[in-house]
């Protein structure tokens, strides 16, 4: 473990493990343990009552953070002709069809979120194990299989985020910059939380959210008081 620094010490020793703190005052907390020289995420853990081994306790979806990720998002599009050309006029960074496939089949993956047109599934269905592991498989439910490309694209370019839990029953999520202001850090909180909740799947039972942690990149997990997040 990396020796802290004099600034840093105060801060880390700041931190009760055993507490657990309001959502404000966790995020002040991370943001105050956010001392690298890079500008830190914020980042969140919910750790739900599920076992997403089975289908019908899966949880996964988008959700528009309000005050942005602070991340400059780059957006793939599979599409042709006049569906190519929406996508560029909305701002999409890379565009193509059987092109991009196989640019994508050498290696380069230029993009952080990929978004096709159902007519080019086809082709993009060929990038299964490339795009799959990768979490980028572009999906009708989240919005990324769809004609309307130019609103797909400014939705992720927005601020739209996708989270999903992974085998322990953890959603982690980045809300923002350690240099966001601490209300608009509150505000993602929070549309992440009210999505989460509202995503609950049929097939969970008991305590839904049983905890959560807030934290920068490279700070200690902060936990949060559950009975302050609602509806869980």
């Amino acid at each position: 473990m990396a020796k802290l620094t004099k600034k840093a010490k105060p801060l880390a020793t700041a931190i009760d493990r055993d507490k657990l703190y309001g959502i404000n005052e966790a995020i002040d907390l991370a943001r105050a343990n956010a001392t690298s020289k890079f500008d830190e995420t914020i980042e969140v853990a919910l750790n739900l009552g599920v076992d997403p081994r089975h289908a019908d306790q899966m949880v996964r979806g988008v959700v528009t953070l309000p005050k942005g990720t602070g991340k400059t998002v780059r957006v793939g599009v599979f599409a042709k002709g006049a569906k190519a050309e929406e996508a560029l006029a909305a701002g999409a960074d890379v565009v193509g069809a059987e092109d991009l496939m196989e640019i994508v089949q050498g290696g380069k993956i230029d993009f952080d979120r990929c978004i096709a047109t159902p007519d080019m599934m086809g082709v993009v269905g060929r990038l299964g194990k490339i795009l799959g592991p990768k979490g980028l498989m572009p999906n009708p439910k989240l919005g990324t299989v769809t004609m309307n490309v130019a609103q797909a694209v400014k939705d992720a370019k927005g601020g739209q985020i996708e989270y999903r839990v992974e085998k322990a029953g953890i959603i982690h999520s980045g809300i923002g910059k350690a240099s966001f202001p601490a209300e608009d850090l509150r505000a993602n909180f929070d549309a992440l939380v009210d999505a989460v909740v509202k995503a609950k799947p049929s097939g969970a039972k008991g305590k839904y959210v049983r905890k959560v942690a807030v934290s920068s990149t490279m700070g200690a997990g902060i936990k949060v008081d559950t009975a302050e997040v609602s509806a869980a």
